[in-house]
């Protein structure tokens, strides 16, 4: 079943595309078939309801329906590698 990502970020440019070539590769070499939605994250609220998992590079501004995952560690380097668990974890138990 294919799963309905939303990365969002302060532009939906910039940090959301570091995110979103993070999570393709992670999604293509753990065998999940996706869909990626980027935007800017006042829209995030737009996209909730077909959202399997949400993915910010900052903190959210509520809580949403699925799932959220802040992925700012994709930018900084630091524990990226339990951001990449946490995502794939995400996706294979929604």
């Amino acid at each position: 079943m294919k799963k309905t990502i939303v990365i969002a970020c302060a532009t939906g440019v910039a940090t959301s595309t570091v995110i979103a070539n993070r999570v393709e590769d992670l999604c293509t070499k753990n065998d999940i078939e996706y869909q990626l939605i980027q935007c800017k994250v006042p829209e995030v609220g737009s996209y909730e309801d077909q959202a399997d998992l949400i993915i910010t590079s900052g903190k959210s501004p509520r809580k949403f329906k699925a799932i959220t995952i802040k992925a700012t560690s994709y930018i900084t380097g630091i524990n990226d590698e339990q951001t990449d668990k946490d995502i794939i974890n995400a996706l294979q138990d929604s």
